[in-house]
């Protein structure tokens, strides 16, 4: 090695490694200040800044000693993932695609209503799920969302609607972990995230305004209610095992009765004043709309407090499934409803950018090999709709 390579070499110092305080709780953040060296009432002017203010520049944060800006400088950042795109539907909802480290995107979606605005956001990149109706699980799997990519998304919704440091009306009222991903499958950093958004110090969410739906999750559902009472949202999708095995594939590690159970001991452990779940459905034409699915999902929630959300499937390429009629969807909901159910319809929102319930795929960077099975198919299914045309042409004249 000639010896000035040998001496820029000797002269390389590695830059040390900073961490990110955007996804960290109090809690943690006061861990963090104490290694600093300060106290650990630092955590809470922190969170304040970064959660309430909006604010990135340690050298705005005027509360802050100049000594412990400084340290902040040498060992910590503030990085949110990256807006690559913002799409506004015709009907007010907004969909962002945001890079996350590793050159993956996710998305999540922001529906604006007359008396809230929820966002709807992603935990994961990709799902590992594979439901057959989401459009999400086509796209693979490749990790979970750290905390700050979690809690980012929440951030970046914040700033675009000038919600930091004014008092003007939240434009983010409500946020459901709905987005790409099946949330207890990255169970600390949700959690975590989640924990964020109900301080007082930071968002300042209350609990029946930040919801957790999950797939079927079932050892998980039992683990989160013993650190949180958020509202729970369980996505059944199905009345009977057969169906959902072939719908939900989770149903064949945890089947429905099981997760059904879980649900229940959830609200066990709920508030009095707090203890309903919601039960979510996806209905889809010929496939698990008919009258004795109405009637077997009513024998199912029997004796669970609930209301159902009823969603009309959202179709989208290579899916194979067609959007339940009118008049299928109307018999569904008066079944429930005379049996003594609440029931709800959900409206579909933002389907004209794909931003709807199901549509959600991001770019995944794949490592299950589901993406590219994925899109074989529709090749393949192109090129024999192609073929099928040429024949009928043929023969046509």
């Amino acid at each position: 090695m000639p010896d000035s390579a040998l001496n820029t070499a000797e002269q390389y110092t590695p830059q040390p490694v900073k961490t990110n305080l955007l996804g960290l709780s109090v809690s943690k953040l006061g861990d963090f200040f104490e290694q600093l060296g300060e106290k650990r009432f630092r955590a809470t002017q922190m969170v304040k800044w970064i959660h309430q203010m909006g604010e990135r520049d340690f050298d705005k944060m005027t509360n802050l000693s100049k000594s412990l800006r400084e340290k902040l400088h040498k060992s910590a950042e503030i990085c949110l993932p990256e807006v690559v795109s913002c799409q506004d539907s015709s009907d007010g909802t907004r969909k962002w695609l945001i890079k996350v480290e590793g050159g993956s995107c996710i998305e999540m979606v922001y529906i604006p209503e007359k008396d809230r605005g929820t966002l709807c956001v992603s935990s994961q990149i990709g799902c590992a799920l594979d439901c057959s109706f989401c459009a999400t699980g086509k796209q693979g799997f490749n990790r979970d969302l750290s905390t700050a990519e979690i809690i980012g998304q929440l951030w970046i919704a914040a700033q675009s609607f000038d919600q930091f440091g004014t008092k003007s009306p939240r434009r983010v009222t409500n946020v459901v972990m709905m987005g790409m991903g099946e949330p207890l499958m990255n169970f600390d950093n949700v959690v975590d995230a989640m924990n964020i958004m109900l301080d007082d110090n930071g968002y300042g969410l209350s609990k029946r305004r930040v919801t957790l739906s999950t797939a079927g999750m079932v050892p998980e559902v039992d683990r989160l209610g013993d650190v949180s009472d958020v509202s729970l949202a369980i996505s059944l999708h199905a009345p009977n095992d057969e169906l959902r095995n072939e719908l939900v594939p989770i149903n064949r590690k945890y089947p429905l009765q099981s997760f059904v159970d879980s649900a229940r001991r959830y609200l066990d452990k709920m508030p009095d004043n707090r203890r309903k779940i919601t039960v979510e459905y996806t209905l889809i034409d010929k496939v698990n709309d008919r009258d004795e699915h109405a009637r077997e999902l009513s024998t199912l929630l029997r004796d669970l407090p609930c209301k159902i959300n009823l969603i009309p499937f959202n179709p989208f390429p290579g899916s194979g499934y067609k959007k339940v009629t009118k008049v299928a969807l109307g018999r569904f909901r008066d079944i429930l409803h005379n049996d003594g159910y609440t029931v709800t319809v959900r409206t579909t929102r933002g389907d004209d950018i794909a931003a709807a319930c199901g549509q959600l795929a991001g770019e995944v960077n794949d490592r299950t090999k589901r993406q590219q099975r994925y899109k074989k198919r529709l090749d393949e299914e192109q090129v024999s709709g192609q073929v099928s045309e040429q024949i009928v042409k043929i023969v046509g004249q």
